[in-house]
């Protein structure tokens, strides 16, 4: 038979669990619209910000035991949500990392020159270099970015340049690239 005393402890740290779940939950809708803009920062795309914001939040929700009382609750929200976010960036990166193992070097470039004379193929990269270094530097410099691998975002940060402005000017590039390279292409 309990007595008095356990009976009084036992519901005392039941009602306690009771009210940090209740806590917890509140606080973690109450920050939802702060983590949404977060993880649009983020991602710079609406959906991909609602998925990260979906994952976020069923992180916290699996590991609402290991949250801390008295801690900032938004912080470690956050912490959440960029740990996500870096995670899924790098299983993308390695996802799309394509590594030769053939033997020789040549498989790699056979690909773009096959079909074509390399004396023709390396005429038309003379011809598309002689192009893009004529255009004014405000263009060539972010096309150029493009070309080497940058993202539009990275580009826009080097550059000091709204994402906008970056992307104009690539697609402006290519257009001008396209009229003057229209006898190249079938």
């Amino acid at each position: 038979m309990t007595t008095v005393r356990e009976y009084i402890r036992t519901t005392t740290t039941l009602n306690i669990d009771f009210m940090k779940n209740v806590t917890f939950k509140d606080d973690l809708v109450r920050v939802q619209g702060d983590l949404f803009r977060y993880a649009f920062k983020l991602t710079s795309d609406q959906e991909d910000a609602h998925d990260l914001l979906q994952d976020t939040t069923l992180k916290a929700l699996d590991n609402e035991l290991k949250f801390v009382n008295n801690t900032n609750f938004k912080g470690w929200m956050y912490t959440i949500m960029y740990n996500l976010f870096i995670n899924n960036y790098r299983k993308t990166i390695r996802e799309n990392t394509f590594v030769d193992h053939s033997e020789n070097q040549y498989q790699l470039h056979a690909a773009l020159v096959e079909g074509c004379d390399n004396t023709e193929y390396s005429y038309d990269l003379k011809e598309v270099r002689r192009i893009v270094n004529n255009l004014a530097v405000d263009y060539r410099r972010p096309f150029t970015m493009f070309v080497a691998g940058f993202k539009y975002r990275e580009i826009a940060d080097k550059l000091n340049l709204p994402i906008g402005t970056v992307k104009s000017r690539i697609y402006f590039t290519r257009q001008k690239l396209q009229t003057e390279l229209k006898d190249y292409c079938d």
